[in-house]
């Protein structure tokens, strides 16, 4: 089981504040850090000091960090379009050395696409750009060099591209997709991901999920065994119960809520729940941190739950 660490910016972040979460994540040993890609704060109006941009944060990281992998959950598919995209996240592959995911979804938050100017179409429009957009993004990538991408595409029509630049990974970054849609997302992951993952979702639901996602893996002819399985899940976590009570607080959550639909408790009660998420497939799984000040709680969590993984 590998733990990855999994941050809110839009809720409010600087980027030296994410740098911070970031490094403390790499000396810990923490298999990556990964940020939301969202313009507007949930719950309230402020989020000061305002929303970074996902792949502008990760181009810096990759500078600022040597080791430690950096993605999205997710990308929206409604901020790019997937050239563009596909040249960013390229782009910060190289920076990094190579160290770049790409998760993407279809984008769900009304509000921030209003708030911002972004075209918000249906959710029926929205899984088909996404389709035709996975299809383009992975398209440019493992064109060869030398030769010319083209796809005849609805909203996309991508024609005599030089598929340039190419990432460092090849054939191409992993790619994650997620989500509880029982047909059209197992669908897609089946194709297109590298990695499934369900945010914040029971073990019931996950294992539900899972076996949709290997269904339509077995229709294609893809061995589930090249996907890798994963989760979201709050982290809160304390020696005590004071501690675990003060850190709940910290975000505005109770801790028995947390115990039921996060992760949260003990070392010795973290240890456990991972062990039931292990048992219903999860491989990874990224600890959802909303206090980006304690990073106090990486360091308990890296010495206390880790070793017993």
């Amino acid at each position: 089981m590998e733990l990855r660490i999994f941050t809110e910016p839009q809720q409010g972040a600087s980027y030296d504040q994410l740098l911070a979460v970031a490094r403390a994540a790499e000396d810990a040993g923490y298999g990556a850090f990964f940020r939301s890609d969202h313009y507007l704060k949930m719950g309230a109006v402020s989020g000061e000091p305002g929303p970074t941009d996902a792949w502008t944060t990760l181009a810096g990281l990759a500078r600022d960090t040597s080791r430690i992998r950096l993605g999205t959950l997710m990308t929206a598919a409604t901020f790019r379009l997937p050239g563009p995209l596909a040249i960013t996240v390229a782009q910060v592959d190289q920076m990094s050395g190579g160290r770049v995911e790409l998760g993407i979804g279809t984008g769900w938050y009304a509000e921030e696409h209003t708030a911002y100017g972004i075209p918000f179409p249906a959710l029926g429009e929205r899984f088909a750009r996404l389709e035709e957009q996975l299809a383009v993004v992975t398209g440019l990538w493992e064109t060869p060099a030398g030769k010319t991408f083209d796809f005849d595409g609805r909203y996309y029509p991508v024609a005599d591209s030089p598929a340039l630049p190419k990432p460092v990974q090849q054939p191409r970054p992993p790619i994650l997709l997620g989500g509880m849609g029982p047909k059209r997302t197992p669908r897609l992951a089946a194709r297109y991901a590298d990695e499934f993952n369900l945010p914040f979702v029971s073990i019931d639901d996950t294992v539900a999920q899972f076996g949709r996602v290997r269904e339509a893996c077995a229709e294609i002819g893809r061995d589930p065994a090249t996907m890798r399985w994963s989760n979201a899940l709050v982290l809160c976590c304390g020696r005590d119960e004071a501690e675990i009570a003060r850190r709940a607080a910290a975000i505005g959550r109770e801790p028995a809520e947390l115990r039921e639909n996060g992760l949260a408790g003990t070392p010795a009660e973290l240890v456990d729940k991972i062990g039931r998420y292990a048992q219903a497939g999860t491989e990874r799984i990224y600890l959802q941190l909303l206090d980006l000040a304690d990073l106090d709680h990486l360091e308990l969590v890296a010495a206390e739950v880790v070793p017993q993984l």
